[in-house]
């Protein structure tokens, strides 16, 4: 959830390097708040990679998504949020025309990946609800990982005409502002996948609410699921009719809990497609939109700062989202953390 797909640097265009854009005040602030956000951002994620590796709730193979898109968002924080912020603090760019190129590629690469990380595990929900049995099957970590592949190749090749279309100067880092190019960009790194994530998430839902209703009519008429101990009492007593109704109901008992935990995964992943749509959306718009109207759209410069700033916070609101929504998360974060301490008492 990362950098925008077609960056013009928000500080870039018109300042200079004798006259900072910012008073001494409003720098302190911008620096505070921006390593606020970095620091965030390799924690949170950090942990998210932690957690997967090393939980055994945590990992099926789905999970691997999630490892890869934290991973693309640690490299936000190392490769993009530093040099964003000194260009922004200076007013201009002071890394030279060829870490301009790699740069504006990576910010590129980086959020086209997420979005499309987020489209994968989109896909593969929906393939869990609609085919639950030969998903299930067929859903190997080497499957996953071949998504994952996929996807990082797909966001290389959109990545590719930053380095050949970037505009480096010798104060300046942009992206050349052709209309075709920004709406291009716009609509491959944003917009096409967004439609492909809130079609699918509104398929899901609408089949996640019929089989709901089937399952608690359902539960109204069957049993609770058995205790350890008594099941395994029950098996020792029983005769082979009732052994086979008692293995009946602990198979369909197991089948719940893997329902609730795919659909706790389900939710989650909602929040976090939803989440990053609020963040980059205010950029993408009026970036696109200022391509097509030219200066009658231009919004202020402060403003569009704000959109631009907004998009990089969304690199550390996964690990928040994963902690208030899902409990196995919560588990591993709070196992995690509490390690160094029993290792030092």
């Amino acid at each position: 959830m990362e950098a925008a797909g077609a960056l013009p640097n928000a500080s870039g265009n018109g300042s200079h390097a004798g006259s900072p854009p910012h008073g001494p005040a409003a720098t302190g602030l911008i620096l505070l708040a921006v390593l606020a956000v970095l620091l965030a951002t390799l924690v949170g994620n950090a942990l998210v990679v932690a957690a997967v590796s090393t939980s055994r709730a945590l990992r099926a193979p789905q999970n691997l998504f999630l490892v890869s898109l934290a991973s693309a968002d640690i490299l936000v924080a190392v490769l993009i949020l530093p040099f964003s912020l000194a260009n922004e603090v200076m007013g201009y760019w002071y890394f030279g025309s060829l870490w301009c190129s790699l740069y504006l590629a990576l910010d590129v690469l980086l959020c086209t990946a997420s979005i499309g990380h987020l489209c994968a595990i989109s896909l593969d929900r929906y393939w869990a609800v609609t085919r639950a049995a030969r998903l299930n099957l067929r859903r190997s970590p080497g499957r996953v990982k071949g998504m994952i592949g996929a996807v990082w190749a797909a966001a290389a090749l959109v990545a590719l005409p930053p380095l050949f279309k970037a505009r480096p100067r010798a104060r300046e880092c942009e992206l050349s502002d052709e209309t075709w190019y920004v709406l291009a960009s716009c609509v491959a790194s944003f917009f096409a996948p967004c439609l492909v994530m809130v079609t699918v998430y509104c398929r899901i839902y609408r089949l996640t609410t019929r089989r709901n209703a089937a399952v608690l009519a359902a539960r109204r008429g069957s049993a609770p699921c058995p205790g350890e101990a008594s099941r395994r009492a029950s098996w020792a007593a029983a005769p082979g009719r009732r052994r086979r109704s008692q293995h009946h109901s602990v198979s369909l008992c197991r089948r719940r809990l893997v329902r609730v935990r795919e659909r706790r995964f389900t939710i989650v992943l909602a929040v976090v497609i939803g989440a990053f749509v609020l963040c980059w959306f205010p950029f993408f718009f009026t970036y696109s939109l200022e391509a097509v109207c030219g200066e009658g759209c231009r919004v202020s410069k402060p403003l569009f700062s704000f959109f631009f700033w907004i998009g990089y916070c969304n690199s550390s609101l996964n690990p928040v989202i994963y902690t208030v929504f899902n409990r196995d998360f919560r588990a591993a974060f709070r196992r995690l953390l509490a390690a160094p301490g029993r290792h030092g008492s």
